[in-house]
């Protein structure tokens, strides 16, 4: 056929050459062979996704607005220390620097922990028997800090292993929230059952609450007995069952702190319940506790400056660790009391949403163990600073001096901000 011709069958109104083009040949389209054949061949490449660290990102991004309150949080609870801890500082060890010095290098290393842990997939404490090892970990702790602890008046809370001074009771929150939230996601379909949902986690909670009592630190058996509880009843145990356990759990407390000391003295547990009743009473029991409140009153609307307290030059004793609230008040004011309040609010409001939005049972149940436990904790602390609840001696969140507390907390933040990178959300 000549080249130029339609050929016979072809689309009325569209001639199509066949012959050679620059050694190309066509075909009917007139498409040549090799550019067929090239674009054919072409696979589709994969874009490489990447991580969106934008300020309200969530999606395969950790959650901005959670790294930011928790970073903020702890800028102003070293600031707040340092103001509050230097005057006991140097008094106590000839160093105003003492305190602040320590806590720094804890939130140093504790930021770097957060970060990496952050990057770890939070199902790896699920696989295998990785729960089991921290928890028995955890309760060996516990066990060994009651045969070779330091002791602090009643409490004997410390295990110093060479120059690591460790605090059991704070690793025992982390194992209880993460035991119950791996047996909550196993037995989800029978949580409804007094085998599965009621009977193991009650013992669990005996065997730590027990244990954390017995070195005579009640704050620390209130947090872990109300965490465990939370967990429960979120995780779907019968209502009656809970109301049972916590009937049992308040006689017990109550026979613990009626009891005698070991030397046969009389019940000095229930002190704290006449200090609270009656916090300006002249005795020293009631010292702390009217400092605190003095602390509080002279605060005003905003404060007395940064800096300028007068009640941590020697009369609120320890003013650096669970009443640090205090010294806030005094020289922040209301205002700033109040901003630190919503600041722990946002930040509980942000690893709830996170939580529930997790992919899974056990991300949502470890997530809103982790946030449960910083929003019980700053809320018992502020109430008993300001003798809303009697003095339990609970440590306020990235505030109080304390090394293992902070280094949990902030690796508990790490583990939270995972959830957050593979949480079902929208990005926003």
């Amino acid at each position: 056929m000549p080249a130029g011709t339609a050929r016979a069958g072809a689309a009325p109104g569209r001639t199509t050459r066949v012959g050679t083009t620059r050694g190309l040949s066509r075909v009917p389209g007139g498409e040549p062979e090799r550019e067929r054949g090239r674009s054919e061949n072409r696979a589709p490449r994969r874009r490489r996704r990447r991580i969106n660290y934008k300020l309200f990102a969530l999606g395969e991004g950790m959650d901005m607005p959670l790294f930011v309150f928790v970073m903020v949080l702890l800028a102003i609870g070293l600031v707040m220390l340092f103001s509050a801890s230097y005057a006991e500082s140097y008094y106590r060890e000839d160093n105003s620097y003492y305190y602040i010095l320590r806590q720094g290098g804890f939130a140093l290393f504790g930021v770097i922990a957060m970060f990496f842990i952050s990057t770890i997939d939070y199902h790896y404490y699920h696989k295998g028997k990785m729960t089991l090892i921290v928890a028995g970990g955890t309760v060996a702790l516990l066990a060994l800090t009651l045969i070779m602890g330091t002791s602090e008046g009643e409490a004997t809370r410390w295990l110093e292993l060479g120059p690591v001074r460790l605090q059991p009771s704070e690793v025992a929150k982390f194992a209880i929230i993460l035991l119950f939230a791996d047996m909550v996601s196993r037995w989800e379909d029978k949580m409804d059952t007094f085998v599965y949902g009621a009977l193991p986690f009650g013992l669990v909670l005996v065997v730590f609450a027990g244990l954390v009592m017995a070195e005579h630190h009640l704050s620390g058996t209130l947090i872990i007995g109300l965490l465990g509880f939370m967990m429960m009843f979120v995780g779907g145990t019968r209502l009656r069952w809970l109301i049972l356990a916590a009937l049992g759990a308040a006689l017990v407390v109550y026979l613990y702190m009626n009891r005698g000391g070991d030397d046969g003295s009389e019940a000095y547990q229930m002190d704290r319940i006449a200090v609270w009743l009656n916090p300006f009473e002249e005795n020293d029991a009631t010292w702390q506790t009217r400092q605190s409140l003095y602390a509080i009153g002279s605060g005003g609307l905003f404060g007395v400056g940064l800096g300028q307290s007068r009640q941590k030059y020697m009369y609120l004793p320890k003013p650096q660790n669970d009443f640090i609230f205090a010294i806030v008040c005094e020289e922040l004011g209301l205002i700033g009391a109040l901003v630190i309040m919503i600041l722990f609010a946002l930040l509980v409001w942000r690893g709830v949403h996170i939580a529930l939005h997790a992919k899974d049972k056990f991300g949502m149940m470890l997530g809103l163990g982790l946030t449960l436990q910083i929003g019980l904790q700053a809320a018992l602390n502020i109430c008993v600073v300001t003798n809303t609840v009697p003095n339990t001696g609970i440590s306020l969140p990235f505030f109080s001096y304390g090394g293992t507390s902070l280094l949990m907390l902030l690796g508990e933040m790490g583990i939270l901000l995972n959830i957050s990178r593979s949480a079902n959300v929208e990005k926003t």
